[in-house]
């Protein structure tokens, strides 16, 4: 055995073995790019929260320490003051009514602090909006936007699932063609003993010993072709799994299609998220044109503060506080306002014909799978017929070769179609696969259910007999 093939025979032992459905879940935990989905899928969930805070109260607090050049005050002098006491004297005079005691009141300075050299202010305020029009239609624009969001990042999650699948059938095809080419390569070495031996014999030429030692070379050099196509199969797929490239593959399952595919289009339309997100995105460009609307309407809003100063000032206190109730109403903008509802309307007008867009794309999408798959599904039974009739040729050829009636070129022809039928079996059967997932993406029911974050439809799939996973290791 050459150091070539040695090497393209090394098999690395105690290697885990990975399913379909252990690689679809390790995608949803480790796969980088929906990792990245659901954290902008995070930020977009903040908007609600974000709309709410123009409508919820706003308390704020300031303080503030200044330094004057100068102390300001305000002085009133002492100063006095007659007071009539109006009690009348008894004697002659009594019942006149004149005052006849006076009284003399001594009114102190007034010292009013206005500047202070050191001034100190603080101040607590609150703010509450009471009518805000363009506020109600944020509030449910933002709803909408993160339903948006959340369709988006499924839709980005199924893509990457159905990528991971691509992978995993195109490995699994790999590791069956490298299969049926280790097979090839067992046969031409038994045939190159053979043919030696005959040789050594004298019942066959020297051509036929060279023709035998060629093709086993050649089997060789396909078989680490095939190793290799293998090897980069698997370090794709686990580049999306986030994980080392040293697993074995178990034949994946088959592809299950709905029991009733006459209603694949409305089906699609109604679980695909590409087509709900396109009807979010019209509805959220309905309800931001309402919006522009609303900014035509008046607002309403309530402000409290209390305020404490080291300066009493005029009024004595050095505390104060205050209530404002303030409505405003633009007139005016300059046709800011108008220019906005323009612009909302030619939106309206993209999202309802991206939303049309999206629908129709879905019943093509539809339509063309089945017929791809139909066409898989036919090239795929004409393999299998062809693998039997080359495995049949085979069978006789060898016959004859021992009987001495065939030749080697002939055994070797017959060897040589088998491995490339079998070959070309096994990528129709895996074409025949993809097709499926394709057909299952395209309606809406890949990945499946156990793996949705959303509602089952409630329906159970049955078994597509059409569909086959891709053969295992054929008996020699």
């Amino acid at each position: 055995m050459t150091p070539l093939l040695a090497l393209a025979l090394t098999v690395t032992t105690a290697a885990p073995v990975l399913t379909l459905d252990e690689a679809l879940d390790e995608a949803q935990r480790k796969n980088l790019d929906l990792k990245a989905a659901r954290a902008r899928l995070q930020q977009a969930e903040q908007a609600s929260r974000k709309a709410w805070a123009g409508y919820l109260p706003t308390v704020s607090a300031s303080g503030s320490y200044t330094r004057n050049s100068e102390e300001a005050r305000f002085v009133f002098p002492q100063r006095t003051a007659i007071r009539d006491v109006g009690v009348p004297t008894s004697g002659p005079g009594e019942g006149t009514g004149t005052p006849t005691t006076l009284d003399t009141v001594t009114l102190e300075s007034i010292d009013v602090l206005i500047q202070p050299r050191n001034a100190l202010n603080a101040q607590v305020e609150l703010r509450q909006a009471l009518i805000v029009p363009s506020l109600w239609v944020a509030i449910q624009a933002a709803s909408q936007a993160e339903r948006l969001a959340e369709l988006n990042t499924e839709a980005q999650r199924r893509e990457i699932l159905f990528i991971v699948a691509q992978a995993y059938y195109g490995a699994a095809a790999s590791q069956a063609a490298l299969t049926a080419q280790a097979r090839l390569l067992e046969l031409n070495q038994t045939r190159e003993k053979d043919t030696k031996a005959r040789f050594e014999a004298g019942t066959v030429t020297r051509v036929a010993l060279l023709r035998a030692q060629l093709d086993r070379t050649r089997a060789e050099q396909d078989l680490l072709s095939s190793r290799n196509a293998l090897a980069s199969a698997k370090l794709a797929l686990a580049t999306l799994l986030q994980r080392p490239p040293d697993f074995e593959l178990a034949p994946p399952p088959e592809p299950q299609l709905p029991a009733e595919q006459a209603n694949l289009t409305e089906r699609a339309l109604d679980q695909r998220p590409d087509v709900e997100a396109a009807r979010q995105s019209e509805a959220l460009a309905e309800t931001q044109r309402r919006g522009a609307w609303y900014a035509y309407l008046p607002t309403l809003g309530v402000s409290a503060a209390y305020r404490w100063s080291n300066a009493a000032g005029f009024t004595g206190s050095n505390t104060a506080w205050l209530v404002t109730l303030a409505a405003s109403w633009t007139i005016w903008d300059g046709g800011l306002r108008e220019a906005e509802l323009s612009e909302q309307s030619a939106r309206v007008a993209e999202a309802e014909a991206t939303r049309q867009a999206s629908e129709a794309r879905a019943r093509e999408e539809v339509a063309r799978f089945q017929l791809e798959l139909a066409s898989a599904l036919a090239n795929r039974d004409k393999a299998r017929e062809a693998v039997e009739l080359a495995r049949e040729t085979q069978r006789l050829t060898d016959i004859s070769f021992k009987a001495g009636v065939a030749t080697y070129l002939e055994v070797a022809d017959a060897n040589t179609a088998l491995t490339s039928a079998e070959v070309g079996l096994v990528a129709e059967r895996l074409q025949a696969s993809l097709a499926a997932l394709r057909l299952l993406k395209a309606v809406g029911a890949f990945p499946p259910p156990r793996l949705s974050t959303e509602a089952s439809t409630g329906e159970a799939p049955t078994p597509a007999p059409a569909v086959e996973a891709p053969p295992a290791t054929p008996a020699p």
